[in-house]
């Protein structure tokens, strides 16, 4: 098989997992418990956090752990919404074309009264930074802005943006899940206030993640309890956790040598398969392409390919299943007919020329036949 859906979700890899073995077979999982048992639980999960605070730059303290990069995209804007302390910012800006996560907060936040101001992009897939900054007015409290779309890998100008809400006052969040192990991507590079991510787009298990959130910005929990310094209850999933730094470590071991890496691959894929590309306008991480095959059917084409062993995308694999078209592309200019006639692929540390090689006849092989579907 192979596997080019990397932006849902990166195969699992042998450091997290030998990382998730020895964790679950450890005596005691509850870093809460006093005895002898939780206070090893204790000194892994400090570990842990300090780990994660020395990778992105940031302290100890401001390493939260959640269950997935969904959820702490969520925990950012509402429990930054709920704890805001000026009650005339009653705006939000965010964009058109963020994660389904962050546009179901939104609407959420709109349900309490919140005005979202809701940014479009331009025909290459980027949100135009002077309409950002035009939009940070004094009545924002809160801008969320995806670092890297996961639909076709544009990056958004994220560190313009997050220095201007420092000067205006403005929380700052963004959602670095498609970053992550792609760029360098760190509150060194961006000097956001809350900064998350998911551990599987990077080769650990599904079902955790993190939020890095600055102690300077209150944060109103959404599961309340005494863990993560009273900003998300719960038992920490220690394996888990143990498994995240693992994956950490090697996603972001020589990233911009493995970023020109992942550039290669997509520019012989681009070159070699006959079809248009969405967003090849506009600044890219690498790893991710979205291409469209005009007067084809992209389920079509999907499903033959994965009937060869190739493993594509439609788009965002929540979505999955959904007959709506991909908001992404329609929010660029592409009509719907359009945005179902497009496929994402997305690549990794695991990906190899041979890979790409066999893709692109594959695909140029099989779109035709899609184009014949009636």
């Amino acid at each position: 098989m192979i596997f080019l859906d990397y932006n849902a979700g990166a195969p699992l890899l042998a450091e997290a997992a030998a990382a998730l073995t020895r964790g679950l077979a450890a005596p005691g999982s509850n870093p809460s418990s006093v005895h002898q048992a939780g206070r090893a639980a204790r000194t892994r999960l400090t570990a842990a956090r300090d780990a994660v605070a020395r990778a992105f730059g940031c302290e100890g303290r401001e390493v939260i752990f959640t269950a997935s990069g969904s959820e702490g995209a969520a925990l950012a804007i509402k429990g930054a919404w709920a704890a805001r302390k000026d009650p005339g910012r009653t705006r939000v800006v965010t964009t058109s074309i963020e994660h389904p996560c962050v546009l179901g907060a939104m609407k959420q936040l709109e349900a309490s009264g919140a005005q979202v101001v809701r940014l479009a992009p331009d025909p290459s897939g980027r949100v135009p930074l002077e309409r950002v900054l035009e939009a940070l007015t004094a009545e924002v409290a809160i801008c969320s802005l995806i670092w890297v779309n996961n639909e076709t890998g544009v990056e958004q100008p994220v560190r313009e943006v997050s220095r201007a809400c420092i000067q205006r006052g403005i929380v700052f969040h963004t959602d670095a899940v498609q970053a992550v192990g792609r760029i360098p991507a760190t509150l060194r590079d961006v000097p956001a206030d809350l900064f998350s991510f998911s551990g599987h787009k990077l080769g650990a298990p599904p079902g955790i993640g993190v939020l890095l959130a600055r102690r300077s910005v209150p944060l109103e929990p959404m599961v309340p309890g005494h863990q993560e310094d009273g900003r998300r209850g719960g038992t920490q999933a220690l394996a888990m956790i143990e498994a995240l730094v693992a994956a950490l470590g090697v996603a972001t071991a020589n990233v911009e040598a493995e970023g020109a890496r992942l550039e290669r691959l997509r520019a012989k894929l681009e070159a070699g398969v006959a079809a248009e590309v969405n967003g090849r306008g506009a600044p890219r991480a690498p790893g991710t392409t979205n291409f469209r095959f005009p007067g084809a059917d992209g389920e079509a084409l999907l499903i033959a390919l994965d009937l060869e062993g190739i493993c594509v995308s439609s788009g965002a694999a929540c979505a999955s299943g959904s007959l709506t078209p991909s908001h992404v592309l329609t929010a660029m200019g592409l009509s719907s007919t359009q945005a179902q006639e497009s496929l994402r692929l997305s690549w990794g540390r695991g990906t190899t020329e041979a890979d790409i090689d066999r893709a692109i006849e594959a695909i140029n092989r099989l779109a035709p036949r899609a184009r014949a579907t009636p």
